[in-house]
């Protein structure tokens, strides 16, 4: 079943593999190797992130928009992408563009944003009838992780309160670092090892016990449809790292969410540090990630 039914989908989709190395390390690029680091004490650089992330988007999407709001007297702001009808809930996939303190943020976080980019220009080369709205979230990290001033809580309110339709949300969180070696994969729970594997060469849909629908069929269809190994987890929220994103805002309003990651500080010792660059990123396995993440939403 892993491999017939993965198969049978692609070829009734008329698709294959389509996401471009070339371009990723291109984006890679100009994400990366800005003039100051996309953190919440260079404003200017994150409008000028956020504005890149834009004009991508107006390239392929039906609408585009920003979600502004002030943070001590500053604006700081999510870019939204929609695409497809307005009859169906609405899918929410979400990456935050800004980084921890001076650091290019590679991994943490370019690459889900890079996952978002290539997601709108997938989408729109597909006939595809899905309600899907990709968001670009900004002050994600510290000093702001867990407050009401972090981009995805600003966003997953509004959903909340004005009654939007929405099936659920899957956050794209460092999707690029990946270990053939063994002994390259830490957990939480040092038992997890016995069923997981010691090799940090495989990526991660995390789910909490009670997760919804949305985000039970999407794990179910990565596991599937992913040209790469693909492990799910389901925890209690109070394990360390199982909400340590963007995914925990909507969990809080109420909503199906879950989240894609090659599990972070668990996998990629550059976590928040000045070596997160795009050197020690597999541009290769990510690009088959995102694939994974597409071929799973359309399903």
């Amino acid at each position: 079943m892993k491999i017939i039914f993965p198969l049978l989908f692609l070829f009734s989709l008329n698709i294959s593999a389509q996401s471009d190395t070339t371009r990723i390390k291109e984006l890679l690029i100009e994400l990366t190797k800005t003039s100051k680091p996309r953190n919440y004490q260079n404003p200017d650089q994150l409008n000028e992130t956020a504005a890149f992330i834009y004009s991508y988007f107006r390239q392929y999407a039906d609408t585009v928009f920003y979600q502004t709001y002030l943070v001590n007297g500053i604006t700081y702001g999510n870019v939204v992408a929609r695409f497809g009808d307005t009859i169906h809930e609405r899918l929410v996939i979400g990456a935050h563009y800004d980084v921890c303190g001076n650091q290019e943020g590679a991994d943490d976080n370019a690459s889900g944003i890079i996952g978002l980019l290539e997601i709108a220009r997938l989408l729109k080369t597909q006939k595809q009838h899905k309600n899907i709205e990709l968001v670009a979230y900004t002050l994600e990290e510290p000093p702001f992780f867990r407050t009401e001033y972090m981009g995805s809580y600003i966003h997953a309110q509004s959903l909340k309160q004005s009654h939007a339709k929405i099936s659920g949300m899957i956050c794209l969180e460092m999707i690029g670092y990946f270990k053939e070696e063994k002994h390259t994969q830490d957990y939480p729970i040092r038992f997890l090892k016995l069923f997981y594997g010691s090799r940090g060469n495989y990526i991660t849909v995390v789910n909490k016990f009670s997760k919804g629908k949305t985000a039970r069929k999407f794990t179910k269809h990565m596991n599937h449809l992913a040209q790469l190994p693909v492990r799910k987890f389901n925890g209690p929220k109070s394990l360390t790292g199982i909400d340590f994103s963007d995914h925990l805002n909507y969990w809080k309003m109420g909503f199906s969410a879950c989240m894609v990651t090659d599990t972070a500080f668990y996998r990629n010792k550059n976590y928040h540090q000045k070596t997160d660059e795009m050197g020690t990123l597999n541009i290769s396995k990510m690009a088959k990630v995102i694939d994974g993440i597409f071929f799973s939403i359309l399903a």
